[in-house]
């Protein structure tokens, strides 16, 4: 592992630059909505932006992915749960899965620039203290998402969890589930091991991507959400960091 003091200058470096190459897009969103914002284009946007990113990350930090079990993809759109450990994820996935639709909580409008990408992708924003009108949000979004082709993902912890804590999911993805009708990919992450909550700078190192066997649709809601906290749980376990 290289001393922290070189990975604190690496990580300010990469926040630098993501501040910089953010700015930078600032034009495009401009061209984008004297264009009307289609939205095939903001995807584009997007992911150009994530992949930069990425590669940023990669360069200046020293972290890396690697994806496991890309033979799990359903060759269907289908809803895409996984654990949340850090901010990484919210990047990759637009890589990952081009064109998904995130389901994101309605508190990530007050970022510049960011929330405007967020409603014009656009995404499936919800009012958490909205109750049972935020989950009809969320299911009508989701239909209409998967009806243009694009998979959901949802993080169903709700919020960034500590990578000692085992997972445990919030009301409300299980009649995501009923809802929809659709497989679902449980997707494992070890995210947090090197972009952790409350930590001064990011490790370098390699994160593990982990598509798990799909689950079918047509469960009891209790049998989908105990098998899926099953599946991401024992991979959570498993799946120790290689840092560098």
């Amino acid at each position: 592992m290289k001393p922290p003091i070189v990975q604190r200058v690496r990580s300010t470096l990469f926040d630098l630059l993501l501040a910089v190459w953010t700015g930078l897009f600032l034009p495009v969103l401009a061209v984008l909505w004297l264009c009307g914002s289609p939205e095939r284009s903001v995807r584009l946007a997007c992911r150009m932006w994530a992949h930069g990113a990425l590669v940023s990350l990669r360069w200046l930090v020293g972290l890396t992915y690697a994806e496991r079990g890309r033979h799990n993809i359903p060759n269907e759109p289908c809803l895409i749960v996984a654990n949340h450990q850090s901010t990484w994820e919210t990047l990759a996935f637009l890589i990952l899965f081009p064109d998904v639709a995130i389901v994101a909580k309605q508190e990530l409008l007050t970022i510049p620039v960011f929330s405007w990408f967020l409603r014009k992708s656009p995404m499936i924003l919800i009012d958490r203290e909205s109750g049972s009108k935020a989950i009809r949000k969320m299911v009508e979004e989701s239909q209409a998402a998967l009806a243009q082709g694009r998979s959901v993902l949802i993080f169903p912890e709700g919020t960034r969890k500590p990578v000692s804590e085992p997972i445990a999911f919030k009301r409300g993805v299980e009649l995501l589930y009923a809802k929809l009708g659709r497989p679902v990919l449980p997707v494992a992450l070890n995210s947090g091991h090197f972009w952790r909550l409350g930590w001064p700078y990011k490790r370098a190192g390699t994160i593990s991507v982990s598509y798990l066997d799909p689950i079918p649709p047509g469960l009891a809601a209790a049998e989908f959400t105990r098998k899926a906290e099953q599946l991401l749980e024992a991979e959570r376990r498993s799946s120790w960091p290689q840092a560098a």
